[in-house]
C-alpha cells in the first residue's frame, strides 16, 4: 500500500502547512551549510533540492520514482537518483555534505543506512540533519509507541518513535552540540564521521 509519502501532492501539501507554521526556517537552515558535492538522502519531492545554492549540482536520492517526478520539477538542475539509503550507488567519498530532512524515519534499515552515509562522505565532510525523533516525556514516548504502527502504514514508512540521534552516533558520527536545537521532537543538528 503506498502511503501519504508517496503521494507526492499530498506530501507536498503537508510540507507547505508545516513550512509555513516554523518548519520552513529549520529547513533553510538545513541547507544553508552545505557545500561541494550535496547529496540529500530522502529528497522526496525535492523542497531541500530547491533551496540549495552551490556551484556544483546536487545529487537526491530517494526510493519513490512519483517523488523524484516530483523533485525534477522543483529542482531541475539536480541529479536524481532512484535508490534506497541502505545501498547508495555511489563511490567511498564523493560528497562534501549529506543532508537528511525528514528521512531516517522511513529508512528500513536505519543503521545500515547510516553505515552508506559514512562511506560516501569524504573524511572530514559534513552531515547535516534535520529529523523528528522519539519523544523525551515517557508518556510522549508511549504514546508514539501505542501509534507506530497504524502512523508507519498510513505514511509509507515513517516511524515517529525512533531515536534518531542516538542512531546516528551509534553510527559513528560525532555530533557537533553547538549546532543542535530542539524543539517538541523536531531536532537539527550537523555530525561528523567520527
Amino acid at each position: 500500500m503506498r502511503g501519504l509519502e508517496q503521494i507526492p501532492w499530498l506530501y507536498d501539501l503537508g510540507m507547505t502547512v508545516m513550512e509555513a507554521t516554523g518548519l520552513g526556517r529549520w529547513r533553510r537552515w538545513l541547507v544553508a551549510g552545505s557545500t561541494g558535492r550535496v547529496l540529500d538522502v530522502g529528497s522526496g519531492t525535492g523542497r531541500n533540492l530547491a533551496l540549495l545554492e552551490t556551484s556544483v549540482p546536487p545529487v537526491g536520492i530517494d526510493p519513490c520514482l512519483p517523488s523524484l517526478l516530483a523533485a525534477r520539477r522543483r529542482a531541475p538542475g539536480a541529479w536524481l537518483v532512484q535508490a534506497r539509503a541502505e545501498a547508495l550507488p555511489f563511490r567511498d567519498g564523493l560528497f562534501d555534505t549529506v543532508l537528511s530532512g525528514l528521512a531516517f524515519c522511513s529508512v528500513g534499515d536505519p543503521a545500515a543506512g547510516l553505515r552508506e552515509v559514512r562511506r560516501v562522505l569524504r573524511p572530514g565532510g559534513g552531515f547535516r540533519l534535520l529529523e523528528h525523533v522519539r519523544a523525551e516525556p515517557v508518556w510522549q514516548a508511549r504514546l508514539q509507541d501505542r501509534i507506530q504502527p497504524l502512523w508507519t502504514l498510513v505514511t509509507g514508512g515513517c516511524h515517529p518513535n525512533r531515536d534518531t540521534e542516538a542512531t546516528v552516533e551509534a553510527a559513528g558520527f560525532r555530533p557537533d552540540p553547538g549546532s543542535r536545537r530542539a524543539q517538541g521532537t523536531m531536532r537539527r543538528w550537523t555530525a561528523r564521521p567520527g
